[in-house]
């Protein structure tokens, strides 16, 4: 049975990153999810399910209402046949296609997608496309992950396809991104489109074309305060 059966809330799964942490003195490795995503989507009215990377995880497409993609490592380049560039890092191979076929289950079973970050890029990846490796080496600039000591994000003006789901979404006449990535959309994937640009080229929103909402954008959401995102999210899987 469907959880939102019992609950009368949509459901939506987030896919579970892992790192290693130390908790009360003890090393250990643990699956998390970033708590505003908890939080934006709880404020949206949805029960959130955090989704483990384990082997048979797929089968969970037919007990969630919706699925969000958050950020994490590279994408293995071997998943679209290349070999791995020096700054790429932090590939996890066997999670990676673990998470593909998540991600195709959830499609193939109607259900709204909002992949974040890395997981715009896995809906890329998943319909044939490519990446850039390193971002900087195509733009001439850091912006889109400004390199300082800490995690800072770049902000970037954004273009929006007029009448896409994306422009729907935000509904403003010059949104900005808030991004923090090196990696990006090369080429673009079958039966997708890209629906969102900086303003130096690069792809930052691609959906699904034959989905009603399956939506990749290539910012932080979540690491702002704007929960316009997950709030549609939970709109497309409530209908």
């Amino acid at each position: 049975m469907n959880v939102s059966a019992s609950t009368g809330r949509p459901v939506i799964g987030i896919v579970a990153r892992t790192a290693p942490v130390t908790f009360q003195g003890s090393d250990m490795v643990v699956s998390f999810a970033l708590q505003s995503h908890l939080a934006f989507l709880a404020a949206a009215d949805c029960t959130p399910l955090l989704l483990p990377l384990l082997p048979g995880v797929e089968a969970m497409a037919d007990r969630v209402d919706g699925l969000l993609i958050p950020g994490g490592p590279d994408v293995d380049p071997a998943l679209y046949g290349q070999d791995p560039h020096p700054g790429t890092r932090a590939m996890t191979p066997d999670a990676d296609r673990t998470e593909l076929a998540l991600i195709r289950a959830a499609l193939d079973s109607g259900l709204p997608v909002l992949g974040i970050c890395r997981g715009m890029q896995l809906l890329n990846v998943l319909h044939g496309g490519t990446l850039h490796q390193h971002l900087p080496e195509i733009t001439g600039h850091d912006g889109h992950r400004p390199d300082t000591p800490s995690f800072t994000l770049g902000p970037h003006p954004l273009k929006l396809e007029p009448g896409s789901r994306i422009a729907g979404v935000l509904d403003e006449d010059a949104p900005v991104t808030a991004c923090h990535h090196h990696q990006a959309v090369d080429r673009l994937g079958d039966g997708l489109t890209v629906t969102g640009r900086a303003e130096d080229g690069t792809v930052e929103a691609i959906e699904v074309t034959d989905r009603p909402f399956a939506v990749g954008v290539q910012w932080e959401a979540g690491f702002t305060p704007d929960q316009r995102l997950h709030h549609a999210l939970v709109r497309a899987a409530g209908r």
